[in-house]
């Protein structure tokens, strides 16, 4: 026996044009893939020892120690990684050196 809201429930069921139960589970719409980021990476390996063009900063990862362009110590630092600021170094969690 079907109470007044079940059958007010029913006919607005039947009025919007769904023929599904309301209670049966409905598959859920297929969504669209997702787009590929394009974003360069914030750092790279170093080439041979030489960071790469575009990626100038320097990072010993033994030390934690980001090294900068024109920095007393740039020159003669072997690099682990290379990034291209020194504030993603930074945001990966290496310090600036002092000097």
């Amino acid at each position: 026996m079907l109470t007044a809201a079940g059958v007010a429930a029913v006919v607005v069921v039947r009025r919007r044009g769904h023929t599904e139960s309301p209670l049966e589970p409905r598959s859920a719409p297929v969504a669209a893939p997702a787009a590929v980021p394009t974003q360069k990476p914030t750092w790279v390996l170093p080439d041979d020892g030489a960071c790469p063009d575009g990626y100038p900063v320097k990072v010993n990862t033994r030390s934690g120690i980001v090294h900068e362009p024109g920095g007393r110590s740039y020159d003669r630092t072997v690099p682990d990684r290379c990034y291209a600021t020194a504030a993603d170094a930074e945001a990966d969690g290496y310090r600036r050196a002092k000097a």
